[in-house]
């Protein structure tokens, strides 16, 4: 289990079908730290600790999460799982794995029934996750909402003309490098 805690606590818990799933658990819990949010990532598994994943699930609230972020490929059940066991909001991670490269995940955690909502990101989307999650808790910490728009801010100054006219010089430069020019 790998935690980032605050002073009130992990708000967010990062469930991992797979350890091979924990590169992307740790973007995602990385982005949350960015933002000064702690996280909690636990390695849980829909099939393989059915048991484990829904007492996780079911004290998540009372631990004090405010929201689960579901990483899983394959056939993807975390997340569904999670939600059919949490009032918690719930965002699912399908990962591109396997012979479907994860259009298997990306519907299992999209095509919920009704009663059972999953937000679910794209394929491999973590940071997109963990940013989903900040959007979630910042509608009541109004200090998270203004972390976000400096955020949005910076990620908007990377378009401005002088920049991308930078990021062409830096790249072509590059690439001279590498043709040994």
């Amino acid at each position: 289990m790998s935690s980032s805690e605050g002073s009130s606590g992990p708000a967010v818990l990062i469930l991992a079908g797979s350890p091979s799933d924990l590169d992307l658990a740790l973007d995602c819990q990385e982005t949350l730290e960015e933002l000064g949010i702690p996280s909690t990532i636990r390695i849980l598994s829909a099939h393989r600790t059915p048991d484990a994943t829904v007492e996780a699930v079911k004290n998540a609230e009372k631990d004090g999460y405010r929201v689960l972020i579901a990483l899983a490929g394959l056939a993807a059940h975390l997340a569904g799982v999670a939600a059919a066991h949490t009032l918690l909001p719930v965002i699912g991670v399908p990962l591109a794995v396997g012979a479907l490269n994860g259009v298997d995940a990306l519907l299992a955690s999209a095509q919920m029934p009704p009663g059972t909502p999953v937000a679910t990101v794209g394929l491999n989307g973590a940071r997109n996750a963990a940013l989903l999650a900040a959007r979630i808790l910042a509608t009541a910490q109004p200090e998270l909402r203004e972390a976000l728009a400096r955020r949005a801010e910076r990620d908007r100054a990377r378009y401005e003309p002088e920049a991308i006219r930078s990021e062409i010089e830096s790249r072509r430069e590059a690439r001279r490098k590498s043709r040994g020019e």
